[in-house]
């Protein structure tokens, strides 16, 4: 029997600095350490991967909300540490939205419920990382 909570991924080394990571049966994405020459790297994946998680969050909050959603784009930076092991030590995301039925309390509630419940990689991440937030309904 099949484990609903437990994921898989397998990364394999394509030389260099370049590995393909996939789920069994799954697509392939290719993450390049290497200055992210042939694909993003592993640190930029990793703010890929937050952005998506609290985007899905938010779309189908919002969609709960009766929210006709037309655009929504997030912009994700990390800072990280000079030293190694070079973390993140803030995460900053600027939301935009365009919708009909949108206003600001409610783009600002979607985004806290994904920041402080939903979102499970932010949840995955260290709890001392700073992580914010802009909203811009423009």
């Amino acid at each position: 029997m099949s484990d609903p909570n437990l994921r898989n991924a397998v990364v394999d080394w394509e030389g260099g600095l370049r590995f393909r990571g996939s789920t069994p049966g799954g697509p392939a994405i290719l993450i390049d350490a290497d200055q992210g020459r042939e694909g993003p790297g592993p640190m930029v994946t990793l703010l890929v991967a937050a952005a998506a998680c609290s985007g899905a969050d938010v779309v189908g909050i919002l969609q709960k909300m009766q929210v006709n959603l037309l655009e929504f784009t997030t912009r994700v930076t990390g800072r990280r540490a000079p030293d190694h092991p070079r973390r993140y030590l803030t995460i900053h995301f600027a939301y935009r939205f365009r919708g009909e039925g949108l206003d600001e309390a409610k783009a600002r509630r979607a985004v806290d419920l994904s920041h402080q419940k939903y979102c499970s990689v932010l949840q995955s991440l260290n709890t001392d990382i700073a992580v914010s937030y802009e909203i811009d309904l423009g």
